[in-house]
């Protein structure tokens, strides 16, 4: 069983909203960035959305979010996990990153954002007082994925 730290936020002063993943998987971390698996629709449903190709670097990606005020953070911290599956994160070995302080530090973000399930529920249990809005998972596991849910959501923050 491997034990993880997720990695640092992609956030600036300019950021306005947050979409929080839960952790990441095996291919994330094998490449040490955000939906790392090239299955996840995360990327490709952004590049559809601002209508932008995204370069496959993790440069190149951390510009598209800058450029378009989108921070991109995970709600566990920490854990021990076997495999990519939130099931499989160990529950009591779960530590959890400070989303509060990220929004105090970041005042500018005024929507945060769950991809997944998961990161809902961990987010609504650990910060019960937080508004957040689910978005359906974007990972190859999430069968039932439609695109036009995350569209009509972000169509709040496009600029």
């Amino acid at each position: 069983m491997e034990s993880f730290v997720c990695f640092e936020p992609v956030v600036d002063k300019n950021s306005e909203i947050l979409i929080l993943g839960s952790f990441p998987s095996v291919k994330s971390r094998e490449i040490n960035f955000y939906y790392g698996n090239p299955q996840n629709r995360f990327w490709k449903v952004l590049e559809e959305f601002f209508g932008e190709k995204i370069e496959n670097d993790i440069e190149s990606k951390k510009v598209f979010l800058k450029n378009h005020k989108i921070a991109v953070w995970d709600i566990v911290k920490s854990s021990k996990i076997i495999g990519s599956s939130d099931l499989e994160l160990v529950k009591d070995e779960i530590e959890f990153n400070d989303i509060e302080k990220l929004l105090k530090d970041y005042p500018n973000i005024k929507k945060v954002f769950c991809n997944g399930k998961a990161s809902f529920n961990l987010t609504q249990k650990q910060f019960p007082n937080l508004e957040v809005r689910y978005l359906p998972s974007t990972s190859p596991a999430n069968v039932s994925f439609k695109k036009e849910t995350w569209f009509e959501n972000l169509k709040s923050i496009k600029f």
